[in-house]
């Protein structure tokens, strides 16, 4: 066994075959003799090496591949080809050793017995993980601490909500205290003041124990919040891999700037600074460039009519939606 807790990944493939038939009645019954499959490409050529310790955000669009590599690197899939090593295991293998070093949460998806209290689901991997009684004793205390499952844990999970079960769901995957935590949308569905718990926590674990952290999100604000790095993929093949904030430099080099008025703003004037992309009787947004942002606040803070201005970069999913065009543009 070894110390390592990074993840290596060398020109990734993975592909299914997939039965293909056309609708109808004698297309069903042709399709029982004469099958026609097509191979898809779920991942391809993928690299990309993580080190111990990161919080790396790994992003695409829906079919992009995301799930799929994941899967690959808990050991779920078989890649088709390439290399991939995690915690300087070879996942497919499942090895005892590697099992009990990673975790795998889906938002999607749950291993909370139904009709039963989650308390009886970290007995249950208590026991399957073999965690000493005093140790586990400790993580639980710690988990508490963390999450404030004590008064929920003893309840059906049948009973809980959303947020609650996504707690003690996140208690019951990190109870053998993994040192590699893939999480496939973990505020999926939470409201608002849960997904900030969920963060905090995921954060605050890291920092705690170290662990290499891969989240994947729909939600760019989990990202931006958690993930100094990205990796970025689009019909399986990598699109970006770096610095969260280069990306945005790189793709949006301007900001918005978001005005408030007591009385209806001159347009023209507005539009005499930078790029007007929104506009009404209070209210106003004006993209500049990045390098004339200072200049621009001064002139605008000159209106008396201004009552207040705050400075923003672009949304990520912007960002995301540009890099996906010109990754399809190269590409074509």
């Amino acid at each position: 066994m070894t110390s390592e807790r990074g993840i290596e990944v060398a020109s990734l493939s993975k592909d299914y075959r997939v039965h293909s038939r056309q609708a109808g009645l004698w297309n069903t019954v042709r399709s029982v003799f004469h099958r026609k499959y097509e191979t898809v490409h779920a991942v391809r050529d993928l690299s990309f090496r993580i080190e111990p310790g990161e919080r790396v955000g790994f992003l695409g669009p829906n079919g992009a591949g995301k799930t799929t590599t994941l899967k690959v690197l808990a050991g779920l899939l078989h890649p088709t080809s390439g290399a991939v090593t995690v915690a300087g295991h070879k996942p497919q293998l499942r090895e005892y050793w590697f099992l009990k070093r990673i975790t795998l949460v889906m938002g999607q998806k749950q291993q909370l017995i139904w009709d039963l209290p989650p308390v009886e689901t970290f007995a249950q991997n208590r026991a399957i993980y073999d965690i000493d009684r005093d140790r586990f004793e400790q993580t639980m205390k710690e988990l508490d601490q963390l999450l404030g499952i004590s008064e929920i844990a003893s309840k059906p999970t049948r009973q809980l909500s959303l947020g609650e079960r996504m707690k003690c769901e996140l208690a019951a995957a990190l109870l053998h205290r993994p040192e590699v935590l893939f999480l496939d949308e973990p505020t999926i569905g939470l409201d608002v003041s849960m997904q900030l718990a969920v963060r905090d926590f995921i954060r605050d674990y890291n920092e705690r124990t170290g662990a290499t952290t891969l989240l994947t999100s729909h939600y760019m604000d989990d990202v931006a919040a958690l993930c100094p790095r990205v990796i970025v993929i689009d019909r399986g093949r990598l699109c970006y891999d770096g610095d969260l904030r280069k990306l945005v430099q790189t793709i949006r080099p301007d900001k918005s700037i978001v005005l408030r008025y007591t009385e209806r703003p001159d347009r023209a004037a507005l539009e005499r600074i930078g790029t007007v992309t929104e506009y009404d009787s209070i209210k106003a947004v004006v993209r500049v460039p990045q390098q004339e942002v200072r200049d621009a606040v001064a002139h605008l803070l000159l209106d008396p009519k201004l009552h207040d201005l705050t400075i923003e970069d672009p949304p990520l999913e912007e960002v995301l939606r540009e890099l996906f065009a010109r990754t399809a543009e190269e590409g074509a």
